[in-house]
């Protein structure tokens, strides 16, 4: 059967039709209801899991440091070698995705992080320790964009900004929690307990799979009509319920943010791209580029930032494990107090502004700490918290706007390609801080240079970035 069917073809057995354009029709007219906050509960989850797995290695990292003797270039290694396994399983999964299905790999996903979290607690030296990272790498960085991509293609047009964002909370969420956890736990039950207790959300691959339906707009582009029918059919049956209403026909008069053609003409070039090389295709290569670009700054100046701050607590001005875990947990709950933040006003300020104002503002801020001098621990807290307000609400809004700018048949790979870029970042940004920090023996310089790479995000996308908000995804993207 073929995989690329025309958007004009033969309606399937519903009356509103199962063509692409027909399902995007009928989702746009569907009003939110308990079904949406259901699925966005069931996928938010396992997200939430999923970073919390992520920064369990900030905290363990001290402690690991002194049980495995590790030196600097070990430690560094520790902080990065799951950031390397993520920026594979970011592009694996994207193509898997877009092939068979956004539920099915994230239901693999997030079992296989489970697996390798149990697996760790039972390492007793770096190299299996590290391999192990890798691979749970590889399910996290699989999980994380294309849960990104599923979300968006089931929400409409209509503050879909906010919609998604609050979904996506809860990763900055599992980051947070996980730092208040690891805070308490790592010190007085060890590194390996947090493990043991991250393994347990694997079993909610059997829930994924269970409550959560396929995704109709990639059912309907792979061509399998039947199918997307029948899931549609049922979201549609589940909502009309939750609502106590019928629903709007789609396309009739009065249906608000029913889909419209694209707003330029899309070339055949574009409308047959597809894959790797459709990436960078006509005004795919832009957006590409631009939000690559804001991936990889953004998340630099992120875990540049967070990855080394237990560390540096705990180094350079002397402070206990539990304090320099504490401390750093506050920038983290600061951050998670940017993603709230703009969650509530992407809709209205859009999403340029957003990384213009956000990645600007904490560039700012991390001067300013450089010009102090840093002098104090409580000097950095203030100043990194101000800073991770800025550049988590920026890094969360990417999780919105990737999806928004690639057509269903690549959407999952673009969202994967900005993973892996982010990936990029994520290695680059602890290792690089670690280079300046140990060349300059002072903190000054590792945030000037942070400051640098945010002014580039800043600028990069107030003057590149295309606005997406309030669009349907088949208006943006042909």
């Amino acid at each position: 059967m073929s995989t690329d069917i025309s958007p004009d073809a033969a309606p399937g057995p519903s009356p509103a039709g199962t063509t692409r354009t027909a399902i995007a029709a009928r989702f746009e007219r569907l009003p939110p209801s308990r079904w949406h906050v259901t699925v966005r509960l069931i996928v938010g989850v396992v997200t939430f899991f999923e970073a919390f797995d992520q920064l369990l290695i900030a905290y363990a990292l001290p402690e690991l440091r002194d049980e495995w003797h590790l030196s600097t270039g070990d430690a560094t290694a520790v902080l990065t070698v799951g950031s390397v396994g993520m920026l594979v399983g970011a592009l694996l999964s994207g193509r898997l995705a877009d092939r068979y299905g956004r539920v099915k790999v994230i239901a693999y996903c997030i079992a296989l992080s489970g697996l390798v979290s149990l697996a760790l607690t039972a390492c007793t030296s770096l190299t299996p320790f590290l391999a192990l990272r890798f691979v749970q790498g590889l399910a996290i960085g699989g999980e994380v964009p294309v849960a990104a991509a599923f979300i968006s293609e089931i929400t409409r047009s209509f503050k879909r900004g906010r919609f998604v964002l609050l979904y996506e909370l809860v990763f900055p969420a599992g980051l947070t929690v996980g730092a208040l956890v690891a805070a308490w736990v790592v010190p007085a039950a060890g590194w390996r307990t947090m493990f043991a207790v991250a393994a347990i959300p694997g079993l909610l691959a059997f829930l994924v799979q269970r409550r959560v339906p396929e995704s109709p707009r990639w059912l309907a582009d792979r061509g399998r009509l039947a199918e997307a029918e029948a899931v549609m059919a049922g979201i549609e049956a589940k909502v009309a319920a939750a609502t106590g209403r019928p629903l709007p026909a789609p396309d009739a008069p009065g249906a608000p943010h029913a889909p419209e053609k694209p707003s330029a003409a899309a070339t055949d070039a574009e409308r047959a791209a597809t894959g790797m090389r459709g990436l960078f295709t006509g005004r795919y290569r832009r957006r590409t580029l631009v939000v690559g670009a804001i991936w990889f700054t953004g998340y630099f100046v992120n875990y540049g930032v967070t990855s080394w701050l237990p560390s540096i607590y705990k180094d350079e001005y002397g402070l206990g494990l539990s304090d320099a875990l504490l401390y750093s947990t506050v920038t983290s709950v600061a951050g998670l107090l940017g993603c709230l933040i703009v969650a509530l006003t992407v809709d209205v300020l859009g999403r340029r502004r957003i990384f213009a104002i956000c990645l600007g503002a904490s560039a700012a801020l991390l001067l300013t700490l450089a010009a102090l001098g840093a002098g104090s621990p409580v000097q950095v807290l203030i100043w990194t918290s101000l800073s991770a307000v800025g550049f988590f609400g920026s890094n969360i809004c990417l999780y919105l706007y990737t999806p928004e700018l690639y057509p269903t048949r690549m959407r999952a790979l673009g969202c994967s390609v900005g993973g892996a870029v982010n990936r990029l970042g994520v290695i680059l940004g602890p290792i690089l801080v670690g280079v300046v920090y140990a060349a300059n023996d002072s903190v000054v310089a590792v945030f000037v240079m942070l400051a640098a790479v945010a002014v580039l995000g800043a600028v990069v996308a107030g003057t590149l970035a295309e606005e997406t908000a309030n669009r349907p995804l088949e208006e943006i993207s042909p």
